[in-house]
């Protein structure tokens, strides 16, 4: 059984950064993509970024220049470092891990970007 654990969310002022982390615990089979979405409220779950099996990465348009992802093989870590945080981008932060059998999700965590 895979688990995935978050964290690094919280309240910082726009302009500002934070760093969100995920730690996948658990055999992980076939592995596709570990990646991150968001969902601010009243509004659909989003990709924010991916990185694949190959260490491909793809970024949404809205984060592109501001939020990087990366990831520790060994460790089944994955990141994703955001800078220069907008009130947009305000949400409840999830991981996932997309292997070829199932998706895996993470509990989430707030990120809220506000004065």
């Amino acid at each position: 059984q895979v688990q995935l654990v978050e964290s690094g969310g919280g309240l910082v002022q726009p302009g500002g950064s934070l760093g969100l982390s995920c730690v996948a615990s658990g055999s992980i089979r076939s592995l596709v993509a570990m990646g991150w979405y968001r969902q601010a409220r009243g509004k659909r779950r989003e990709l924010v970024a991916q990185i694949t099996s190959d260490d491909s990465t793809k970024i949404a348009d809205s984060v592109k220049g501001r939020f990087t992802i990366s990831r520790h093989r060994a460790n089944n870590t994955v990141y994703l470092q955001m800078n220069s945080l907008k009130p947009e981008d305000t949400a409840v932060y999830y991981c996932n891990v997309d292997t070829i059998l199932r998706d895996y999700w993470g509990q989430g965590t707030q990120v809220t970007v506000s004065a």
